[in-house]
């Protein structure tokens, strides 16, 4: 399992934009770079990155070849109310990993 941080606040105001910050690390190999033998790596990247809030996806993001390792996501949303902010990374070779953080919105 992969080391992820996301960087988020516990709690906002309602209608509140809030900054979400998120960073998964993983290698990111592009496929393209040789290996010691000269024949190129095997492709290992996150594909795709979605933040749900309360059962809403919110964002998504769509990864390539050529982000970088370890790759860093921010977006901003809207506190709407208090719920669960689900974050998924899904890539190569079965990879995918799940996250969740708490928001507590007040009025």
């Amino acid at each position: 399992m992969a080391r992820a941080l996301v960087h988020m606040p516990k709690t906002a105001k309602q209608g509140e934009v809030i900054e979400i910050r998120a960073l998964i690390a993983h290698p990111m190999e592009s496929g393209y770079r040789p290996g010691a033998d000269g024949k190129p790596l095997p492709q290992d990247i996150i594909r795709r990155f979605a933040c749900r809030y309360d059962g809403e996806q919110v964002f998504a993001a769509e990864l390539h070849p050529a982000i970088s390792a370890n790759p860093y996501i921010a977006f901003f949303t809207v506190a709407t109310k208090t719920g669960m902010l689900e974050f998924s990374w899904a890539g190569d070779n079965g990879f995918s990993q799940t996250e969740r953080i708490a928001l507590t919105v007040t009025p």
